[in-house]
């Protein structure tokens, strides 16, 4: 057990790390602030700024107030809006996926550790789950990447966007920029590939002193 235990310290690394990067791609998945539009016109928008997420657009206004967000007025992007743009509906799902990525990645790397701990194996399943749920890791940190770069693609080119007259918002900001979702993002992205890499790399050692189960 001793020295199953000796050789899984990047993996009990991996799974912390994958533990926050998970919980980060949630975080992004949930908060509004993806863009930071800038607009010259307050006579609706009277903070001057405009909070673009994936699923809502919201703003500060005096004259359009939504329930339940005292002065904030929030326009829900529906699947008929086909005027949002691509990496907005890409974002939606990729995030979704890397969520249910993530989590399996996390099953499959406390299945390995807690057969560790007991120092026992099945032949080679600690190290099949250890690579099932580096894939997982690797894969989720990939279908964050992707909305992220694009979103982040999009700010810095100051792209438009079409939004619906119920919306209340201009289709052009003077001028954007990246909100927090996108770097806790690109540190989710980090960690669940660090996390992966460590995963994939667990290789049981040949001589160690464990219970086999046929």
């Amino acid at each position: 057990m001793s020295s199953l235990v000796s050789t899984s310290h990047l993996q009990l690394a991996a799974f912390a790390l994958g533990t926050v990067g998970w919980i980060l791609c949630t975080v992004s998945m949930g908060i509004v602030e993806w863009r930071v539009w800038h607009v010259d016109n307050t006579t609706i928008i009277s903070s001057g700024i405009a909070w673009v997420g994936i699923w809502k657009v919201c703003f500060i206004s005096y004259l359009h107030v939504s329930p339940g967000y005292k002065e904030q007025f929030c326009h829900k992007f529906s699947g008929y809006d086909s005027s949002i743009p691509h990496e907005i509906y890409a974002a939606q799902g990729l995030l979704l996926i890397a969520m249910f990525m993530g989590l399996l990645g996390l099953t499959a790397t406390i299945f390995a550790l807690r057969n560790i701990c007991m120092g026992i194996t099945h032949k080679t399943v600690i190290t099949r789950f250890f690579l099932v749920g580096g894939f997982f890791y690797v894969f989720a940190g990939l279908c964050v990447l992707i909305p992220v770069s694009w979103n982040f693609y999009s700010v810095m080119h100051n792209q438009s966007i079409a939004f619906p007259p119920s919306s209340y918002m201009p289709s052009s900001p003077a001028a954007q920029e990246a909100g927090a979702a996108i770097p806790i993002g690109i540190v989710a992205v980090i960690l669940l590939l660090l996390s992966g890499t460590f995963s994939l790399s667990y290789r049981l050692p040949v001589t160690a002193n464990t219970i086999t189960k046929f």
